[in-house]
């Protein structure tokens, strides 16, 4: 399966390597940033003609293979094969896998991370990623995963039982930005009876084949799985979308990406009887009261500049008592300056690079024709933190916005940017008690809904949070915005965030179904309708 030179991986259907015709290249993220024209030299090289001399060249690291209209449905195929019989295996034997994957998530846990940093995640923050999936399949959120899928209960002479059912073939769309990590929670769809087809995204196959092929499927076979339970092919979205869109085979979609597209794509799924399930974008809030620590409260603001902003979950725009904002906003200006540009290998890096930049400096230019104050930031760097007029990295960027009334007629406010450019708004002097339901009712009005913060030390006003915020599928109170936790949702949320559908996403429940089963002793049925 892997050559000796360089990664190489066919496409995985039905249990079986199965050969391609073309090819996909994948040069290490370090190489683009030596010599991005080389690198990108050798990929069109090698995509044109893969028996080149390039595949030597140390900066190409794998290749994966495409799929075609064929690959896409026989993948399909076997998942719908697989689907009954892996779904008739017991739920302890399918939870089992969940434990089995993190003891070989933690076994491999330096591969893995090169992997990620290949691609181009800083080393530090593909630890964190990995730090997710150890919480997503940690004990305890194994055994609340069990106790959600099957739960039984003696009512007189009948032992009645609610339990979830596999939904039966579900399709993993994973994001250019993290795949592997998102293509794990196919794992849990998995063991919760159905058979997945993963897509590996075309631009960036490499991390998630690795996983899906070398982490997952051994560990099926050594679960008994039958063939087909797992296929992992790399394909081009549009075409792979709208295959299993006309296939009756597909039972749910696990789509991952913008909120428009996914919007429309939720409404196509509907109307051809499948489930969608939306992980869209996010335009995170961190509320910052009067009585906050203002260094801590910083310390998880600045999670807003990591991956250079190309992470959903990040905060996008902090709200800030006015009591505090001046502290606040200059501590966040200190943190945010100490955040660097780098190679991913280098531990102390949390910014990646930026290649399409132009929006960026748009947003920027539209907050302060506004009359934004810009506090720190607003211009390219080159890899050694150098301000550059051509740099791939940006700054860390942050605004300073008056009121809240006029907030959300900027775009850095309203919606997600996906750039490390952060908005603090300093709402309107009034009572605290006047205060506190503007800022709630602003939180709850956001479109978006995946993550919400609070930082305070008052009961009152956590209690007030902790009672009102319907927003968003996990609220953290005096916490990492980012950070992972056993039990709570990793993913997930409200509007344009989940769709219409939306809610925190504890995927091995989004793709399956609610059933209630009744088994009776010595019971007359006419006395089970009139008796009563």
């Amino acid at each position: 399966m892997c050559t000796s030179e360089i990664r190489s991986y066919q496409l995985y259907i039905g249990g079986e390597d199965v050969e391609s015709d073309h090819w996909v290249y994948t040069v290490s993220a370090r190489s683009l940033l030596e010599d991005v024209f080389t690198s990108v030299s050798l990929k069109r090289e090698l995509e044109r003609n893969p028996e080149s001399e390039a595949a030597s060249h140390p900066y190409v690291v794998g290749r994966c293979a495409v799929a075609g209209d064929e690959e896409i449905d026989r993948a399909t195929a076997a998942a719908a094969a697989a689907a009954p019989r892996w779904a008739a295996v017991p739920l302890d034997d399918r939870m089992r896998l969940g434990t089995r994957f993190r003891e070989e998530l933690l076994r491999r846990r330096d591969e893995f991370t090169e992997m990620l940093m290949v691609e181009g995640h800083p080393v530090k923050l593909a630890r964190w990623e990995l730090s997710c999936l150890l919480q997503v399949f940690s004990e305890e959120s194994l055994g609340w995963y069990r106790q959600q899928m099957h739960t039984e209960f003696e009512h007189g002479p009948r032992r009645l039982i609610v339990r979830r059912q596999p939904d039966g073939v579900v399709a993993f769309n994973p994001p250019q930005n993290a795949p592997a990590p998102s293509a794990a929670l196919a794992v849990l769809a998995v063991m919760a009876g159905n058979a997945a087809v993963v897509r590996a995204p075309r631009s960036i196959a490499l991390s998630t084949m690795w996983l899906m092929r070398d982490v997952v499927a051994p560990l099926l076979d050594e679960a008994g799985a039958p063939p087909g339970t797992l296929n992992a092919i790399c394909g081009n979205p549009r075409q792979t979308l709208h295959r299993w869109l006309e296939d009756p085979l597909i039972d749910d979609v696990f789509y991952i990406g913008g909120s428009q597209e996914g919007l429309r794509f939720q409404e196509q799924c509907v109307a051809r009887g499948k489930k969608p399930i939306l992980e869209l974008a996010g335009n995170d809030g961190i509320v910052v009261w009067r009585d906050a620590d203002p260094v801590q409260a910083a310390q998880a603001i600045a999670e807003a500049f990591y991956g250079s902003g190309q992470i959903c979950m990040v905060p996008n725009y902090v709200l800030a008592h006015p009591a505090i904002a001046d502290r606040l906003v200059a501590e966040v200006a200190r943190q945010a300056a100490a955040i660097r540009p780098g190679y991913p290998e280098d531990p102390e890096v949390l910014l990646s690079p930026v290649r399409r930049s132009e929006r960026f400096f748009a947003l920027l230019q539209q907050a302060l024709d506004r009359g934004a104050e810009l506090v720190t930031g607003g211009s390219r760097a080159e890899v050694d933190g150098t301000p550059s007029q051509t740099g791939v990295f940006l700054q860390p960027t942050v605004l300073r916005v008056e009121g809240l009334t006029e907030a959300r007629k900027y775009d850095v406010v309203r919606d997600e940017t996906f750039f490390p450019l952060l908005p603090v708004v300093v709402p309107e002097p009034g009572t605290d008690a006047e205060l506190l339901e503007r800022v709630i009712g602003f939180v709850n009005s956001n479109e978006y809904g995946l993550r919400n913060s609070l930082w305070s030390e008052s009961p009152e006003v956590i209690d007030a949070f902790v009672r009102r915020i319907g927003n968003g599928g996990l609220l953290k109170i005096n916490d990492s915005h980012i950070g992972f936790l056993p039990y709570l949702p990793s993913h997930g949320g409200t509007g344009l965030t989940g769709g219409a559908f939306g809610e925190a996403n504890y995927p091995m429940l989004k793709t399956s179904h609610l059933q209630g089963v009744s088994i009776a002793r010595g019971v007359s049925p006419h006395e089970a309708v009139f008796g009563s």
